[in-house]
């Protein structure tokens, strides 16, 4: 559910900024699965164990859910990136 609600948090947001919308997919679009089209549901989603890595890296935890704001504030950077 916590993921969900980040979704949704992240969704509002880029609607109302069209600036984070593109870093925002700009992201997801890097953090998706390699053969993501291979596979169903056939969405370029990222691996469920890239996501734990990255949590626990992150968060010291695998479980945990990012704050929107963190997830923000990753997007902005990687959107100055050349």
């Amino acid at each position: 559910m916590a993921w969900l609600s980040l979704s949704l948090s992240l969704t509002a947001r880029a609607l109302l900024n069209p600036a984070l919308a593109v870093d925002l997919l700009r992201v997801a679009w890097r953090f998706r699965h390699r053969h993501w089209y291979k596979r169903f549901p056939f969405l370029p989603l990222p691996a469920t164990s890239y996501v734990r890595w990255r949590m626990y890296t992150a968060y010291g935890r695998e479980d945990a859910v990012p704050p929107a704001d963190d997830v923000i504030a990753f997007a902005r950077w990687v959107g100055r990136q050349p």
